[in-house]
C-alpha cells in the first residue's frame, strides 16, 4: 500500500483502479487537471474517462496549468470528452478541434486562470486531477515536476482524485514553494522579493476529506520535443548576447544581468542554451518552465539559482536530473503558475524576458498565437505576463517560415496578442531591433534594416516608403497591409513574382 507515499493512514481506504476514479466525473463538469507543459500531468484518469465515454457519452470542461503529455489532449479530445479547454494546448488534433469550432478553446495569460476562478468569475471545479509524488501526514499534496495551476484546483475543487506516480523519487519532497495569494480586497503583497526566496509551503495544503480517490501510476513525464541549437537559432543567440554584453558595458545591466525568463520551444531555448558561451556569470532565472538549457547553465556554474512553475526535460537531462535530484533541490524551486507569472513579482524582480514571436510587424507589434489571424497555434501561455511587466521584453523569431514562403516580419500583423508599447528587442537571425525610446517611424527602419530577410526587405521597404508619403503616426496602406497574407492564402507563398525577379 505504499506508506511513505500515503503518510495519513485514513486515506488508504480511498486506493482504487483508474477507471473507478473516472466514474467520479460526470458530465457537464468543471475538471482541473494537472499538468504544465508536459510536466506533472496525470497518467492514468484521464486516459480512462476517454475510455469510459466511448459507452457513457459525457463532455467536460477542461482546465490545466499548461499543455499536457503522452496525447492526453488528443486521447480525450478524439473521444469527445473535452467540451471546453483552458488556458493553454499544442496538441495538433485538439487544435484542429478547436479551429473547427468544435471544442470552445479560452486562451487566457497563464497568471489569469486560477484568480478568475477564485473570484467566481469562472464555474467552479468540480473535480481536480492532480499527480503527486506523496501525500503527507496531515493530508498535504505533495507536486510531482510541475506546480502549475494544481494547488488552487486541489484547494478549490469539491473533489480531488490524486494520482502518486511511483516513477517519481519521494526526493522531489522539498523542491516546491507552495503559496497562494489571499482574497480580493484584503489580499497583502505577495512577499516574495527575490529568486531563491521560499514564501510557501513544500505541499498543497487541502482538507483531507476532500480526496475521493487515489490512483497509483508509474510513468515518466513526456519529454521535451525541442530541437537542438541550428544556424539560425545560433545565430540569434549571437546577437542577443552582443546586446547585453554592450548593455553591461553601458553600464544598464550588471555583468549577472537581472533574472532571465524563457518561453516554452525549440528557439527561446536555444537562445538560453547560448549563454554558455557568454562572459556572464551568477545568472539568475525567475520563469515558468525549466528547459535543458536552464540546466545545462546550473550544470556549468553560469546560472546559480532558477524558479519555475515546471520542468520540461528531454529524456536524458530527465533522467540526469531525477537520479541528482539532492544535487540540484538547493538551486531549483517549483511555485504555482499565478506566483511564477504574477505581473507584481515580475515588476519587483526586473526580469529580462525572452519570447518567441509567430509573425511581428514594422513597427514591433507581435502575434504569438494566430495563424493568418484566425488559425489558433497553441495560445497566448506566459508571454503576456512577462513582456507587459519586464524590466526588458525580448521576443525573437526566424526571420522566415515554410522554406522561405512565409516571412516572419510583415507589414501588420493580423492577430496582436503583445502591442509595440510592451516590445523592446527584436531578435532574428539577421540582426537586432533595440526599440527602447523609438517613434513608430524610427522603429519601423531599424526592424526592417536589422531583422527582416533579404527575400522581403526590399519590398517591406516600398510599403514603408509608401505608407509614409500618405502620412500618419503610425503610417500604413490599409489596402495593401494584408496582402502578403492573402498572397500566401491564394498561392502558398508570400512572395510576390517581383519578390522572386530582385531576388
Amino acid at each position: 500500500m505504499h506508506p511513505d507515499r500515503i503518510r495519513l493512514p485514513r486515506l488508504r481506504d480511498k486506493v482504487m483502479s483508474a477507471e473507478e476514479a473516472a466514474t467520479l466525473i460526470h458530465d457537464g463538469m468543471t475538471v482541473g487537471m494537472s499538468g504544465f507543459t508536459r510536466a506533472g500531468d496525470c497518467k492514468a484518469v484521464p486516459f480512462a474517462l476517454a475510455e469510459r465515454a466511448k459507452t457513457h457519452p459525457l463532455q467536460i470542461t477542461l482546465m490545466t496549468g499548461a499543455s499536457l503529455g503522452h496525447d492526453a489532449d488528443k486521447v480525450l479530445s478524439d473521444a469527445g470528452v473535452t467540451a471546453r479547454r483552458m488556458p493553454f494546448q499544442v496538441d495538433a488534433s485538439l487544435r484542429k478541434r478547436i479551429n473547427a469550432g468544435e471544442v470552445m478553446f479560452m486562451d487566457q495569460h497563464l497568471s489569469e486562470t486560477v484568480e478568475m476562478l477564485r473570484n467566481r468569475q469562472l464555474k467552479p471545479v468540480d473535480v481536480a486531477v492532480i499527480e503527486a509524488t506523496c501525500i503527507t501526514a496531515d493530508g498535504g499534496i505533495v507536486p510531482t515536476t510541475s506546480v502549475g495551476n494544481s494547488a488552487s484546483f486541489a484547494i478549490l475543487a469539491q473533489k480531488v482524485i490524486v494520482e502518486i506516480n511511483l516513477s517519481m523519487p519521494l526526493e522531489l519532497e522539498g523542491l516546491h514553494d507552495i503559496y497562494i495569494p489571499t482574497y480580493r480586497p484584503t489580499r497583502q503583497p505577495i512577499p516574495l522579493v527575490s529568486v531563491d526566496q521560499r514564501i510557501g509551503t513544500p505541499a498543497i495544503p487541502i482538507d483531507p476529506e476532500k480526496i475521493a480517490a487515489i490512483v497509483f501510476t508509474n510513468r515518466p513525464d513526456s519529454p521535451s520535443t525541442v530541437l537542438p541549437p541550428d544556424l539560425e537559432t545560433a545565430a540569434i543567440a549571437d546577437h542577443l548576447n552582443d546586446f547585453l554584453m554592450r548593455e553591461v558595458k553601458a553600464n544598464r545591466l550588471s555583468p549577472s544581468l537581472q533574472p532571465l525568463q524563457a518561453g516554452i520551444g525549440t528557439i527561446a531555448n536555444a537562445v538560453l542554451h547560448g549563454l554558455l558561451d557568454s562572459p556572464f556569470q551568477d545568472l539568475r532565472m525567475y520563469s515558468e518552465v525549466l528547459q535543458d538549457s536552464s540546466i545545462d547553465l546550473l550544470d556549468s556554474g553560469r546560472m546559480t539559482f532558477a524558479s519555475a512553475s515546471s520542468m520540461t526535460l528531454s529524456a536524458g537531462c530527465y533522467d540526469r536530473v531525477m537520479a541528482n535530484l539532492a544535487r540540484y533541490k538547493s538551486r531549483l524551486v517549483l511555485r504555482p503558475q499565478e506566483i511564477s507569472n504574477h505581473p507584481e513579482v515580475v515588476r519587483r524582480l526586473g526580469l529580462i524576458t525572452i519570447n518567441t514571436a509567430l509573425e511581428c510587424d514594422l513597427y514591433g507589434n507581435v502575434n504569438s498565437t494566430h495563424v493568418n489571424g484566425t488559425h489558433m497555434m497553441n495560445g497566448i501561455g506566459g508571454s503576456g505576463d512577462f513582456a507587459r511587466n519586464a524590466h526588458m521584453s525580448i521576443f525573437v523569431t526566424k526571420s522566415l517560415a515554410k522554406g522561405g514562403d512565409i516571412s516572419s516580419i510583415v507589414p501588420m500583423v493580423t492577430h496582436v496578442d503583445h502591442t509595440e508599447h510592451d516590445v523592446d528587442v527584436l531578435v532574428t537571425e539577421h540582426g537586432l531591433a533595440d526599440l527602447r525610446g523609438l517613434a513608430p517611424r524610427e522603429r519601423a527602419r531599424v526592424v526592417i534594416d536589422q531583422c527582416v530577410s533579404p527575400l522581403y526587405r526590399d519590398a517591406l521597404k516600398d510599403y514603408f516608403k509608401e505608407a509614409c508619403r500618405r502620412g500618419g503616426h503610425t503610417p500604413h496602406v490599409l489596402e495593401e497591409a494584408f496582402a502578403w497574407h492573402t498572397r500566401f492564402r491564394e498561392t502558398g507563398s508570400m512572395l510576390s513574382r517581383d519578390m522572386m525577379l530582385a531576388d
